[in-house]
């Protein structure tokens, strides 16, 4: 087993789990951990910004919030050690071109963390929106992008006050020129920077070692799903991690109803028994990026070394399908097209499956397109129209069915997810995916 330098004086002991790729990321101090976030915030403020910018053809972006209600884009572009907006905090940038690349300024009260050099001085011009006006004015862009968005909320951030008081602050002839920053605010959030990609791997590799961690304290006929979702938070906070939703674990088990479908469990909590197979739904937040991950374990009777081969195989039949959706990726297709073209080739396969995959890093449900969700699989509106662009995170998430033979033909659903990033070409798993069931043993 390998020693993982965590916090100061903490070392986690890990072993390899089922599918593992990457080794687990170091559980940095709260200092090198700020010094991380912030190397790349300003290399993606650097190199992102300006493709972004161009791309979308706005000449300057205005990103706004107050203090206990940050714009989410304005959130992700803070210094580490802000842990929120400062009064009124207000971003802008101006792209002057490729020779002089984009400039950078804050309208606030301090300079913010040397990204972005303070451009307002309330002792000499006390309103904070006549000062952003004025250095708008000067430069006299065609489009000004201002953070609002129908269809994604981590875009619509400049509330309906701060957009009124903008506006009225900005001359006539300007007022026309301002525009939705929707694909820019998108693009920024969900386009992952080399350094970002490249952490990645580690990062899941730790979410997968302590969703392994979990189902190893399981002790059947005594541990209950809601003790398993505690196990996970405690487990988080004694390695100093946060995460973005409370763990969900949930059992299936032989029995049916009438249809032959599996007697519904979600959100009831059971002891864990022999021969349950648990669903484990996990993820962790760490330097500003998030993890989605959902496996599963099954308990071994007395006598039994390995699951009942239909469970092997239903979960066969999940790879299968998660083959499907990834091979269905491609650059330009809308998440709806790629929803469309999954379950197409799933019935031609006679394969009985949802898709329900989503963007993911700076926020666990990201903006980008939406490949399907759990109750919209004819195509989500809005968001399942936004096209698939390179160097993107997704968790592959979905759901197939399949009756097992040895639980009396009763239907399990074979839920699985797994984060994995799209290069403009083909999918690749961070840390490998599930092929394996994990196995807790009987007591």
């Amino acid at each position: 087993m390998a020693r993982v330098p965590a916090v100061a004086g903490l070392f986690l002991v890990f072993s390899p789990a089922a599918g593992q790729e990457a080794a687990p990321a170091p559980i940095l101090p709260l200092e090198a951990r700020a010094a991380k976030v912030d190397e790349w915030l300003e290399k993606r403020l650097e190199t992102l910004v300006p493709l972004l910018m161009r791309r979308e053809g706005i000449d300057l972006w205005i990103v706004s919030g107050r203090e206990n209600d940050e714009d989410p884009v304005l959130a992700t572009m803070l210094p580490a050690t802000w842990l929120q907006a400062r009064r009124r905090t207000i971003l802008a940038f101006h792209d002057l071109g490729v020779e002089r690349g984009v400039e950078r300024f804050s309208i606030a009260r301090y300079d913010v963390g040397g990204l972005f050099p303070g451009a307002w001085n309330p002792a000499v011009e006390p309103d904070q929106w006549k000062r952003l006006a004025s250095l708008v004015a000067e430069r006299d862009p065609d489009k000004i992008g201002i953070d609002r968005s129908l269809d994604f909320a981590q875009a619509d951030g400049l509330s309906s006050t701060e957009y009124e008081t903008l506006r009225a602050a900005l001359p006539e002839r300007l007022r026309g020129r301002l525009v939705s920053a929707e694909k820019l605010a998108v693009g920024w959030l969900e386009t992952r920077s080399k350094e970002e990609l490249a952490f990645y791997p580690a990062l899941c590799a730790l979410t997968h070692q302590i969703m392994t961690e979990g189902f190893a304290s399981v002790r059947p006929g005594a541990t209950t799903t809601a003790d398993l979702e505690w196990w996970y938070r405690e487990r988080i906070e004694e390695l100093h991690l946060e995460t973005w939703f409370h763990p969900s674990v949930d059992l299936q088990r032989a029995g049916a109803d009438a249809s032959g479908a599996q007697v519904a469990r979600r959100n009831v909590v059971e002891t864990i028994q022999p021969g349950d197979l648990v669903h484990l739904d996990f993820g962790i937040t760490y330097l500003r990026l998030n993890t989605d991950t959902q496996q599963l374990a099954y308990v071994l009777r007395q006598g039994e070394s390995a699951p009942p081969a239909g469970l092997v195989r239903a979960l066969a039949v999940g790879n299968r399908l998660q083959d499907l959706l990834t091979s269905s990726f491609q650059a330009g297709r809308t998440g709806n097209q790629i929803l469309s073209a999954t379950l197409e080739r799933a019935r031609a396969e006679g394969i009985e499956g949802s898709i329900y995959s989503h963007p993911l890093g700076f926020h666990g449900h990201g903006a980008g397109p939406y490949i399907g969700t759990w109750d919209r699989q004819d195509g989500v509106p809005g968001s399942g129209e936004f096209p698939l662009r390179a160097d993107t995170a997704y968790a592959i998430e979905l759901g197939a069915a399949l009756g097992v033979p040895e639980w009396g033909g009763t239907k399990v659903r074979i839920q699985l997810e797994e984060d994995a990033w799209f290069d403009g070409q083909s999918v690749r798993y961070f840390d490998g995916r599930q092929t394996v069931l994990h196995l807790i043993a009987a007591e």
